[in-house]
């Protein structure tokens, strides 16, 4: 069990069930099957499922010709993104905005079409059966599968699939036109005759082709953790289970990978233990590593990590933070990057750790391990292409392309919802900057550097004693009285998305050495401010970019960016707005008229969190 500093409350339960699933990542798509109810629409499945119409109509082509019609009685496949949720199963957690009237069994079998239950919903969220309040947001939680090589190779998406009254296996797989004994095989333990529950069948993407599974997704066993298949009860037992973090642990010496551990269940079932503080440390404590104790198969000695690196020659080192160097390494055969961190830097490693293990989502950096013996290490894995600001300005890249700039956006602001939204506590990054969203592989972004994070303190005014974070990407409300909100992160990526337009710094240097030093966010606000600011803000898009852009994208951008980054804090977007405006921005088919952006009433109500 994680102890930062003096530790924090242990769990003690029984639990009946043991879940032997375990992940160590999700993949970029699955598909929920949602039986169309007479009432529904396409635009209330995007709204409840977190989708856009272009995504739901690229799989549906023939069911959903346009955004004003969808029959009722028939199942429509929407797209969604299948997270590894809390390193233990895999599912998406969605928001939901309360009705009034609403009750946790008619969000579950009504608004989400049976996709969850309601026991599912409500073992997410702090609010009784009976108290519910108008205008809540809840965590609905979607279970979801990424395929299980042990099984096929051939089928690499797969459908959530609840079954309805009078619908088995064998009726689901002819329809499908799959054979009963490979959908048997994705769903061995379901009652196959039982009409309820979920089961999991290979899906077509948007070419009606089955493609094939990709890397290994990170499932143990092949087994989904989550919704029992038997129903509710079912859920009920595993709900429970996880709320209180009892799982059988299947985990080897020579595992890289974080399991979970009894602390992290706790932080998300709830929060912090009174005795400590948000960096794990007792009040009036120094702020050291005394006392700190985290599941072994994380730690490493200082000799394995100063061997991976030849004793941190400067030769691997591949970057440098305020508080230390990171180095790359080769540690039991995975690729791993090592920050070895000051000592006076306690406070912040402990914040990092502490976050780290807590959060597990595909767009933020991936925490491997720690080393206390003799210095502050933390290891990450090793993302491939560096980081944001190196591609916007560093010597010898080639320029993003414009559809990766919204890709990367998307990513990051995927990764700061999840911390905003979806974790129990709330946590507040506090230095979102080019320089803290690494690219992979793919070209996709997750956001690093959790040295500074903090739980969610809203409505602090105090003045603070030290201010953290980067100038020019400080919110007004921040600098000036010291307030902390997730709206601090919010601003911080609206100046973000300025510098994926203009490839600029957050602090533009004058070409004059006489004159003074400008903000990014004033100078993109001279032009939008104008009556047809299009003319000036091609002089502001990244001269790299030549004419491969779509301006009315890049506009689209800069309004977002606009509003971001407005003073008030409170009539910025949330991150869930922002993610839905950039899913809208990076679809095929533009839904977004840009002379109508702030005349759209309930589009002005979205970019402003309401």
């Amino acid at each position: 069990m994680l102890r930062l500093g003096l530790g924090l409350l242990a769990v003690v339960s029984v639990c009946v069930v043991t879940v032997e699933s375990r992940c160590s990542r999700g993949c970029d798509l699955a598909l929920a099957s949602y039986y169309v109810w007479d009432g529904s629409n396409v635009s209330f499945i995007g709204e409840v499922m977190n989708a856009t119409f272009a995504e739901i109509a690229s799989y549906n082509p023939k069911d959903v010709p346009n955004q004003n019609y969808v029959q009722a009685g028939v199942r429509i496949n929407v797209p969604f993104r299948c997270d590894c949720i809390n390193n233990e199963f895999l599912g998406r957690m969605v928001s939901y905005s309360v009705r009034s009237g609403d009750t946790y069994e008619r969000i579950a079998t009504l608004y989400y079409s049976n996709l969850t239950t309601a026991a599912w919903v409500q073992k997410f969220n702090s609010y009784g059966a009976s108290s519910i309040p108008d205008n809540a947001r809840l965590n609905v939680t979607v279970n979801c599968s990424c395929g299980n090589s042990t099984v096929s190779e051939d089928y690499g998406l797969f459908i959530t699939y609840p079954l309805r009254t009078g619908e088995t296996l064998e009726s689901v797989a002819s329809a499908a036109n799959l054979s009963t004994d490979l959908v048997r095989s994705y769903n061995r333990n379901a009652n196959s005759s039982a009409g309820s529950g979920l089961v999991y069948i290979p899906g077509k993407d948007k070419n009606g082709n089955y493609p094939s599974l990709k890397s290994s997704t990170g499932l143990s066993g092949g087994v989904i953790a989550g919704i029992s298949i038997a129903g509710v009860a079912g859920a009920l037992i595993l709900a429970v289970c996880i709320y209180f973090g009892i799982y059988k642990k299947k985990k080897g010496e020579d595992k890289l990978l974080p399991s979970a551990t009894e602390d992290h269940l706790l932080q998300g079932a709830g929060g912090t233990s009174p005795s400590t503080d948000s960096t794990g440390i007792p009040p009036g404590a120094s702020p050291g590593i005394t006392g700190l104790t985290v599941d072994k198969s994380l730690e490493f000695s200082y000799e394995e990590l100063s061997l991976a690196t030849d004793n941190f020659n400067i030769a691997n080192k591949i970057g440098q933070g305020g508080f230390g160097s990171v180095y790359y390494a080769e540690l039991r055969g995975e690729k791993a990057a090592i920050k070895k961190m000051d000592m006076q830097a306690s406070k912040e490693f402990l914040a990092e750790l502490k976050v780290l293990t807590h959060v597990h989502h595909l767009n933020l950096v991936r925490l491997i391990g720690y080393c206390v013996e003799g210095s502050l290490c933390l290891v990450y894995e090793y993302i491939e292409n560096g980081n944001l600001s190196q591609h916007l300005r560093g010597s010898g890249r080639e320029a993003l392309p414009w559809s990766t700039r919204v890709q990367i956006a998307l990513d990051s602001a995927r990764g700061l919802e999840y911390i905003h939204e979806h974790t129990v506590p709330v946590y507040i990054h506090r230095d979102i900057k080019p320089a803290n969203i690494l690219i992979d592989k793919n070209f996709h972004g997750k956001v690093a550097d959790f040295g500074l994070t903090k739980l969610t303190d809203i409505g602090s005014t105090s003045l603070p004693t030290r201010l953290v974070g980067t100038f020019g990407y400080m919110s007004p409300e921040y600098a000036q009285y010291g307030d902390v909100s997730p709206k601090l992160d919010v601003y911080a990526f609206g100046v973000v998305l300025y510098e994926l337009i203009s490839a600029k710094e957050a602090i533009v240097k004058p070409t004059d050495s006489m004159a003074d030093s400008k903000g990014l966010v004033g100078l993109f606000e001279e032009v939008l401010s104008q009556p047809d600011p299009i003319e000036d803000l091609t002089k502001l898009i990244d001269p790299r970019l030549g004419d491969g852009y779509p301006l009315d994208s890049v506009l689209k951008m800069a309004q977002l960016a606009k509003a971001c980054t407005q003073e008030n804090p409170q009539i910025r977007p949330s991150m869930r707005s922002i993610v839905v405006a950039l899913m809208t921005l990076s679809s095929s088919t533009d839904l977004w008229d840009v002379d109508s952006f702030y005349k759209n009433q309930a589009l002005v109500n979205l970019m402003s969190g309401r």
